[in-house]
């Protein structure tokens, strides 16, 4: 149930339960100064009329006794009435709502294509969510845990129930039209499996795995992951690298935060900057003059990096360009070249 509908229902709910200590409140006041019961005795009275379960009253009533009686009755026929109405439409709808969600979900799963999938929402997980959420990637989130979906359905973050091993689960994600898959599972085990079901799936899969171990790093490679990424080595070597050349690394990071329109380096297709009919090269585009972005990097067309490249670098068809500005200038270059 999405939290406008959520908080809809509550809402009903809070009165119809207001109401009810209200017609309690009233009742035993009623019966304690209108008929003399003691408080004890008031309680009763009230809660075996508005139940209506035909018990005798305490002692006989009067008449005006008998007339507040009669109006509580009435009175409690429409807001217990009222109440369980509120409640059962609450759980009947809940059910329902989550199924319509649980459908509206695989239809747009169903309709995506080139996303990317990760398996597992743990620390590296999430790590790798936020990240792309800030690049406004698509992708899904494969989780065996039913409690983490619980906890994090509520950011719109879709999700799919299962254990990544499934290849029923991975082909309910969508991994034929996927174009990567980020295995961030805790255990290698299980990362090496997932890889070697998804390789046999979509050969043309772009897979980056975590490993814990150094020793499942070939083996990893050798499975059909592309990257394998060990996070504790990584980890080390970036606090060692914050003493012996601080002032660089605080600057890397700082390329490396992303936030809401607040992006420093992308790698763009030569595809999406001209219509290739002939290779331009890097000074041909201009990218300086025109967004104020400067390109830093370029990989060719069989995977080759070239750091700081030359002007007359030719841009061929395949090949990409890295380019380092500041999130306004990036925010031009997208515009200048309609790449969002």
């Amino acid at each position: 149930m999405n939290n406008t509908l959520l908080k809809f229902y509550r809402s009903k709910i809070y009165t119809a339960v207001l109401l009810l200590g209200f017609l309690l409140s009233v009742g035993v006041l009623g019966y304690r100064f209108i008929a003399g019961y003691l408080w004890l005795d008031a309680f009763y009275m009230t809660v075996i009329t508005i139940t209506t379960v035909g018990f005798a009253e305490v002692n006989p009533l009067d008449t005006p006794s008998k007339i507040f009686t009669i109006f509580l009755i009435l009175t409690s026929i429409v807001v217990v009435g009222y109440a369980i109405s509120i409640i059962t439409e609450y759980i009947l709808n809940r059910n329902n709502l989550e199924d319509i969600k649980q459908r509206k979900m695989q239809k747009k799963i169903e309709e995506m294509a080139e996303h990317i999938i990760i398996c597992g929402y743990g620390r590296n997980g999430k790590q790798a969510a936020k990240k792309l959420l800030s690049y406004e990637k698509p992708f899904i989130i494969i989780e065996q845990d039913k409690e983490v979906i619980e906890k994090f359905k509520d950011d719109d973050l879709p999700f799919v129930l299962g254990n990544a091993n499934d290849d029923d689960i991975l082909i309910e994600a969508g991994i034929q039209k996927a174009s990567t898959l980020i295995c961030a599972l805790p255990n290698d085990a299980d990362n090496l499996f997932v890889v070697l079901s998804a390789r046999q799936i979509n050969s043309n899969l772009n897979i980056i795995s975590r490993a814990s171990e150094e020793t499942s790093y070939s083996k990893l490679k050798l499975a059909g992951a592309d990257n394998v990424i060990l996070p504790d080595r990584i980890g080390g070597d970036h606090m060692a690298s914050l003493v012996v050349t601080p002032d660089l690394i605080e600057f890397i990071d700082n390329l490396s935060i992303v936030g809401e329109r607040n992006v420093n380096m992308v790698e763009i297709k030569v595809e999406q900057l001209y219509n290739a009919q002939h290779a331009k090269t890097i000074k041909d585009l201009d990218l300086r003059n025109k967004t104020g972005c400067t390109v830093i990097g370029f990989k060719n067309n069989i995977g080759e990096y070239i750091v700081n490249p030359e002007a007359d670098t030719k841009l061929i068809p395949g090949s990409n360009i890295i380019v380092l500005g500041r999130p306004e200038q990036i925010m031009r270059l997208n515009s200048e070249f309609e790449l969002e």
